[in-house]
């Protein structure tokens, strides 16, 4: 019986993952550089990029409603946070930081953030549940920038946290895809860096990644944390040459204490990767997009489409996609 069950099981997985067939254009020829995806559901789904544009769509990605954004039409957003059809947040890059609000669809903004300091860069955000968000920002004074929310994004305070590593000469973290910070479990999160070097960052410790590093271009530049909060698939390399496959993924099942390689490597730099199920990962970046039906030991090509982010719904099975040019794509799946 016991064997019995076990083949089913396999079955099971394998036919799922026969089914992921090819990645689907939805939209394209919009002029913006999307790097913030939010899928809500199988039907709710935000965008957001330069030129201060936001993206929505409420029927699955078969029409999209384009705006940009009054008075923020230079911004780059390259992150956002979306609770339903009606309320997003959205992150900018660069001096000054700022994290705008809406909950009207987007067709009005409210600034909730921002701050003026010099040198400010802000990286990504991740909600840990519908009021708790942390955004992490590049070092400030030699420590990563993170401020905290507890009211879903209504108000955000700095948090000056003594536990947090110091962070290297030329280290900091890329703005490629919203998701090289993380939830861990309650309050705790973990983040990667790259640049000058490379680290897996969390509240407590800071462990040196051997992915390519020592340059402003190398680096991790995404993380996913499976639900067990020990097994990580951090994804990243060279995206000044985003088609060499070594040392662009690292595995770890021991909570970021060691990291293995995969047997098989993404084909190319990667800027985001996104647990599917506890067995199958995505990742994508501008030289394709891969997906491995065993936790990350080995990648198989699944489009030469450039992305920059994906992510997967966080109520249904919906897979998105979203990169330059408007481009947005969705995981299509046989019947």
């Amino acid at each position: 019986m016991k064997i019995f069950i076990l083949l089913l099981l396999y079955l099971l997985k394998l036919s799922f993952a026969l089914k992921a067939q090819h990645v689907e254009i939805l939209s394209k020829g919009i002029a913006s550089s999307i790097r913030g995806l939010s899928v809500v559901d199988d039907k709710v789904v935000w965008v957001s990029g330069s030129n201060g544009m936001v993206g929505r769509s409420i029927d699955g990605g078969a029409d999209w409603k384009w705006l940009t954004v009054k008075n923020f039409g230079k911004r780059d957003f390259r992150d956002i946070e979306a609770f339903c059809k009606d309320t997003a947040i959205i992150m900018a890059i660069a001096a000054p930081a700022i994290i705008l609000k809406t909950t009207d669809g987007g067709e009005t903004w409210r600034i909730v953030y921002e701050n003026k300091l010099s040198g400010m860069f802000l990286d990504a955000m991740e909600f840990f549940n519908t009021n708790s968000g942390i955004v992490l920002g590049d070092p400030v004074n030699g420590k990563f920038f993170v401020a905290r929310t507890f009211d879903k994004g209504e108000t955000w305070t700095e948090t000056v946290d003594a536990t947090l590593p110091a962070a290297d000469s030329g280290e900091a973290c890329f703005a490629s895809s919203g998701t090289n910070i993380r939830k861990l479990f309650k309050e705790e999160f973990c983040f990667v860096s790259g640049g000058m070097k490379s680290h897996y960052i969390t509240n407590r410790s800071s462990i040196l990644l051997p992915f390519v590093q020592g340059t402003g271009s190398t680096g991790a530049n995404s993380i996913a944390v499976r639900k067990d909060n020990k097994y990580l698939v951090v994804v990243g390399g060279d995206y000044s040459r985003d088609t060499i496959v070594t040392n662009n993924c690292f595995i770890s099942s021991d909570a970021g204490k060691t990291w293995i390689a995969p047997v098989i490597s993404p084909h190319g730099y990667r800027s985001c990767v996104e647990f599917l199920s506890p067995q199958q990962v995505i990742t994508c970046g501008t030289s394709g997009v891969d997906l491995s039906d065993d936790s990350g030991m080995n990648w198989r090509l699944l489009s030469r489409e450039s992305f920059h982010v994906c992510r997967k719904a966080r109520i249904g099975t919906a897979v998105f996609f979203a990169g330059g040019g408007g481009r947005i794509g969705k995981l299509v799946f046989d019947n």
